[in-house]
């Protein structure tokens, strides 16, 4: 900007709960407790979250990411299950490797493993609500047996399902999904299949579902909406969805600042700005700061929710802890 020149302004509503879940602080917490613990390196099965900031400072630290186990040498190191959690086959090969294994799955994610179980061990047919290749739905999936589980991504998926016995069936979803979407997936499965089962309390996470409320009631009031969060983050990706659909147009997710197109903005005079579950604080403020040296803000906090979870690390690392 040029010397002497003023600032437009810029309303900034500032989404509430955004960033970090309290499955992702385990999870993240879990890497670093090993660290301390164990020194380096420590392995990661796939990126403990799905945001590059995070990986990257975790690697700094000395984290080894891998994808297969087969990539960990039998060096007695230990290695961590990524919070998406993974198929059982992951957690009985490290076993038969005498691994020094650690799993950060978020608990809210595990409730779903053990759904899928019990409707498995009823006999029930199970249909999954998610994307596939999505690491959490394959590790869902690979709870059970080839054939137990079927993915549906969409509604099509869902009309063309036929199922083995239409009386004998459950649900379950991912956690990180459109809530919207899903309703109507669910509405339809049900409408198709009065008898299907579903979870007690809907799979859909807590954290997901505040997120999207608070971009709901963001998106209709202003010009244009910033998610910060990774391009491969199931959870951000649903939030630039929800910005669009509730009316905002001009809605991007972006990693870092370096990533704005200033040219999507312009003479905008009112911004959104919200993160991923997966993504730190820290880049939100360096968005802030980024629209700052363009704008002169007015920044206001939109809230849905109170978030107050807490969830415990990994056992071996809470016995750890309370040894010392």
């Amino acid at each position: 900007m040029a010397p002497g020149q003023t600032k437009p302004p810029l309303k900034v509503l500032l989404c509430s709960p955004r960033g970090f879940c309290a499955g992702v602080v385990r999870a993240i917490e879990s890497v670093e407790r090993a660290l301390d613990r164990y020194g380096a390196p420590v392995y990661v099965r796939h990126e403990i979250v799905h945001n590059r900031y995070v990986v990257d400072s975790l690697r700094a630290k000395g984290a080894i990411f891998v994808e297969e186990l087969n990539e960990v040498p039998d060096n007695g190191a230990p290695v961590i299950f990524s919070a998406h959690g993974v198929p059982r086959a992951v957690p009985e090969e490290a076993g038969r490797r005498n691994m020094l294994a650690l799993d950060a799955t978020c608990p809210l994610v595990t409730k779903v493993h053990r759904e899928a179980e019990i409707h498995h061990k009823r006999g029930r047919e199970i249909v999954l609500i998610g994307h596939a290749g999505h690491p959490e739905v394959v590790g869902t999936m690979g709870q059970l047996p080839a054939g137990a589980i079927t993915l549906v991504e969409d509604i099509a998926d869902v009309d063309s399902f036929v199922p083995r016995d239409e009386n004998n069936l459950a649900f379950v979803t991912q956690t990180t999904l459109s809530v919207a979407d899903t309703a109507t997936m669910v509405e339809r499965l049900k409408s198709r299949f009065p008898n299907i089962v579903g979870p007690h309390k809907e799979d859909i996470c807590y954290a997901t579902t505040n997120r999207q409320e608070a971009v709901l009631r963001v998106a209709p009031q202003v010009d244009a909406m910033v998610v910060v969060g990774s391009p491969n983050s199931s959870n951000s990706q649903r939030l630039k969805e929800v910005a669009m659909r509730a009316g905002c147009s001009k809605a991007s997710l972006v990693d870092r600042a370096s990533q704005i197109d200033w040219n999507i903005y312009g003479n905008i005079t009112s911004l959104g700005v919200t993160a991923g579950a997966s993504a730190p604080e820290v880049l939100v403020e360096e968005i802030l700061d980024a629209f700052a040296e363009r704008y002169e803000l007015r920044v206001e906090t939109v809230s849905a929710a109170v978030e107050d979870m807490f969830f415990p690390l990994p056992r071996a690392l809470r016995e750890t802890e309370a040894a010392e």
